[in-house]
């Protein structure tokens, strides 16, 4: 789906979407996969990604809290409870300093037992 996708957008490069998509799932040994794309198609697997207007708010709380980059203590493991309530406190937050996040946040929780959603309204006044 990875690279369906990587063609679908390459072939409308000269006209593009101008969307810039981010593709989770489940790869074939059963890891968790998280692909990050531009709009003409290129593609990288990571660890995890942001997208949107309040992107560059978003991936510097997640270097820290789940990469601890240039921390001193070791990353401990986050249940995937953490990961939902991290995502949550996250996505309000950029609610509140970006004005073209919209009013509301979906998570997809992706795992062995399918996929969930948790829906929240971000702009609370």
């Amino acid at each position: 789906i990875a690279q369906m996708l990587s063609t679908m957008l390459y072939y409308k490069r000269f006209f593009p979407y101008y969307t810039f998509n981010v593709l989770c799932g489940v790869d074939d040994e059963g890891k968790g996969a998280v692909y990050n794309y531009d709009a003409i198609g290129s593609f990288e697997r990571c660890p995890y990604t942001t997208s949107g207007s309040g992107s560059s708010l978003v991936m510097s709380v997640l270097d820290c809290q789940i990469k601890r980059g240039n921390q001193t203590q070791p990353a401990a493991q986050l249940g995937k409870q953490e990961v939902v309530e991290m995502c949550k406190d996250v996505l309000s937050s950029v609610g509140e300093r970006d004005i073209y996040t919209g009013d509301a946040g979906e998570i997809f929780i992706i795992d062995a037992g399918g996929v969930s959603t948790a829906k929240f309204e971000l702009k609370q006044d």
